[in-house]
């Protein structure tokens, strides 16, 4: 008789917990690795503080943790550093960050979801590298370790075995994309319709709206603008600008100097949120999509796609089908683009990142 093949090794997740951090950023990533337990996976999953001890999170629910570092494998497969809004006190923490600077320099991967990275940054394993955290932190990541290449868009960045994610809900995608490179799309994508989310979001999708910016804007003037281009993607911005009373290089200082963005720049994101709202809630022929999201030609949008999303128009419609246009009873369900059934999309839904070396690397954002 053969001999039975051994059934591979655990792979070992460690997920840091302490006092104040954000309860998602813990229980988001945990439920993912136990959920893939189910469709085949083998996560061995151990919920560790610096002390040993059960831990109160933002939100006010007890964790309880398995224990210390006493323990844990000599070479866990993924560390998982969660984070809490206070990241200061996070990082003025001697026994957490020598905790996750002990477990980075012995874990195979290692990942951040959301002001994780900044314990991250302490320890100094994101010094040289790509980073990203809440879109609100951004700047203050940046300003308080300066050796991080800090991207403030993207939901996620891989660079080489270090993976961070941006806010909260960030963590479930990251997640989802580590099963992925670790067992491939079917079993992610397994998991996704089993917690009722999609795919992921590719790593370049972009954390914010466009449209929520003029909110953000001081200058009466510029928000004038943005409500403008918002409540009309198709405007253009000569005529934007002739309306607002300001000249076009007046209009492009503003935007430079409140949004760091060109008036094109801004008017393309909000033109390409516009088509995908279209696409995801409708069955307009993509010619029509273009023309009403302000593109003009369907070319046009299809190039913005592939720059912005990496997926062109007619891809993006099957993947993010919003559950509004469910189709009738009876009638064939969408498919993405590998053929595999559309999963319901909520107002957060996203898509696929695909296996990749350990180069420096995102989806392309938009």
């Amino acid at each position: 008789m053969g001999r039975v093949a051994a059934r591979p090794a655990p792979h070992g997740i460690v997920i840091v917990a302490f006092d104040g951090v954000q309860l998602l950023d813990v229980t988001g990533p945990a439920e993912v690795f136990s959920t893939a337990n189910v469709h085949g996976a083998r996560y061995e999953i151990r919920i560790v503080s610096p002390d040993g001890a059960d831990v109160r999170t933002s939100s006010g629910v007890r964790i309880g943790a398995d224990g210390g570092p006493d323990g844990l494998p000599d070479r866990p497969g993924t560390l998982v550093v969660p984070g809490r809004s206070d990241w200061r006190r996070a990082v003025s923490d001697p026994a957490l960050t020598g905790l996750v600077a002990e477990l980075v320099r012995s874990s195979r991967r290692v990942t951040s979801v959301c002001a994780g990275a900044f314990v991250l940054a302490e320890t100094g394993v994101l010094d040289g590298r790509r980073a990203v955290t809440h879109w609100r932190l951004a700047a203050q990541l940046a300003a308080a370790y300066p050796r991080v290449r800090v991207e403030a868009d993207p939901v996620f960045v891989q660079d080489g075995n270090v993976v961070t994610s941006a806010g909260v809900t960030s963590g479930i995608d990251l997640a989802l994309f580590l099963v992925e490179e670790d067992h491939g799309a079917a079993m992610a994508r397994e998991v996704a319709r089993e917690l009722v989310v999609f795919m992921a979001r590719p790593g370049g999708q972009s954390q914010y709206s466009a449209r929520l910016t003029p909110r953000e804007a001081g200058h009466p003037v510029l928000r004038r603008v943005m409500d403008a281009i918002g409540a009309d993607p198709r405007l253009a911005l000569d005529e934007v600008a002739r309306d607002a009373g300001v000249s076009a290089r007046h209009l492009a200082r503003l935007f430079r100097a409140e949004t760091g963005m060109t008036p094109g720049q801004y008017l393309e994101s909000v033109r390409l949120e516009a088509a995908q709202a279209l696409l995801e809630a409708g069955d307009d022929p993509v010619d029509a999509v273009a023309a009403q999201s302000g593109f003009g030609s369907a070319e046009t949008m299809r190039r913005v796609f592939q720059q912005g999303l990496g997926l062109a128009p007619t891809a993006y419609r099957a993947r993010f089908r919003s559950t509004r246009t469910s189709p009738p009873s009876g009638s064939p369900i969408s498919t993405n683009s590998s053929g595999s059934a559309a999963v319901p999309a909520s107002s957060h839904t996203r898509e696929e990142p695909s296996p990749h070396s350990g180069t420096a690397r995102t989806t392309p954002a938009r």
